[in-house]
């Protein structure tokens, strides 16, 4: 043996239809899907590339139809959060689902940075994929104006604030906020403060909106803490500021269930006590909310459902079908637990 394997050769159709003894016409009818074959033709054809060990080379077939059969999954957020989150993940897969159901493949694209969103940019530029799905847009986000003017299919999870003529599934994130905060309020809590997260983007701004809406003149900007992202440090540094502003508050509504397991760790810290000193809510209903003890109360977030709906939104579109422009809402039932 050398020192230098050979690479086995690829199988082609000329091999097939030699295989087959059948015309490479009749086989490349076969391997593109056409009907108008003869069930005899088919069989052999079939036997012969199994026989062969053909593949069919999608990246040329796709060159030729201009199609890539794949479908960009973009989410800008930073790349530990999108390992650590457990709803992006979960629409990851709910999204993957549908996608693999119509023999798209999804291309996952991670904006972590300004040179992200260049790389990002260039990528949809060149048509390397179909369409795509957006997670996380923030407000004036480069790629959701890329996006736009290419023309892409595409839909948000979530809805971008500056843009109202795109499709995009989501939830109501202000209705639930108000009404989580409202059932934190008829348990007897009167100093109820928020710990707020990702105000530049739509979910986390409407959580605020809703919680101002439940308080209504009992709402006290003292008491609410705007932290950056959906996480359990931001929870932890949040609740530790909520306590200095406010020694005696006997109520919070975290952002997100990770908030909020944060916000139990500094309660804990400061020997204070769940629910007995401190009622606490999340939002979204995701492992977090399993994970701390005890369990938290929280609005349940379908995410899985939320990247099902997605990614059928954009293969409606890929398709020709008429798509609604506007929003679609799932719901999300309070899920009522031990932390309040």
């Amino acid at each position: 043996m050398g020192s230098t394997s050979q690479r086995r050769k690829r199988a082609t159709i000329h091999d097939v239809a030699v295989e087959a003894g059948i015309s490479r016409g009749t086989v490349s009818r076969v391997v593109n899907g056409e009907r108008y074959v003869s069930e005899a033709a088919r069989t052999a054809i079939e036997d012969a590339i199994a026989k062969v060990g053909y593949v069919p080379n999608t990246a040329a077939r796709n060159l030729v139809m201009q199609k890539t059969q794949a479908v960009g999954f973009i989410v800008h957020e930073p790349h530990s959060l999108f390992l650590n989150d457990p709803n992006i993940g979960e629409i990851l897969l709910g999204a993957n689902a549908s996608l693999s159901d119509a023999d798209y493949q999804m291309v996952c694209l991670v904006i972590d940075s300004d040179r992200d969103t260049d790389r990002v940019a260039r990528y949809l530029s060149g048509g390397f994929v179909d369409g795509a799905i957006i997670v996380s847009a923030r407000k004036n986000d480069p790629i959701t104006r890329v996006v736009s003017g290419l023309d892409l299919p595409a839909v948000f999870v979530g809805h971008p604030p500056e843009l109202d003529d795109v499709p995009f599934v989501g939830i109501d994130n202000r209705g639930s906020a108000a009404a989580i905060t409202s059932r934190l309020l008829e348990t007897g809590r009167r100093r109820v403060g928020m710990i707020a997260a990702a105000l530049d983007r739509d979910s986390g701004a409407d959580r605020l909106a809703g919680f101002t809406d439940a308080l209504g003149d009992h709402f006290d900007p003292r008491l609410v803490v705007e932290v950056p992202l959906y996480e359990y440090s931001a929870g932890v540094t949040g609740m530790r500021e909520l306590l200095a502003r406010e020694p005696n508050i006997d109520g919070v509504f975290a952002a997100s269930d990770a908030v909020a397991a944060g916000a139990l760790e500094a309660i804990r810290e400061a020997g204070l006590s769940v629910p007995g000193d401190i009622g606490i809510v999340g939002f979204d209903d995701s492992s977090w909310a399993a994970r701390c003890s005890p369990q938290l109360s929280t609005i349940h977030q379908p995410a899985g459902s939320l990247g099902r709906r997605a990614a059928e939104t954009v293969l409606a579109q890929l398709r020709g079908d008429e798509v609604k422009l506007g929003g679609i809402l799932l719901d999300t039932p309070i899920i009522w637990r031990d932390s309040a």
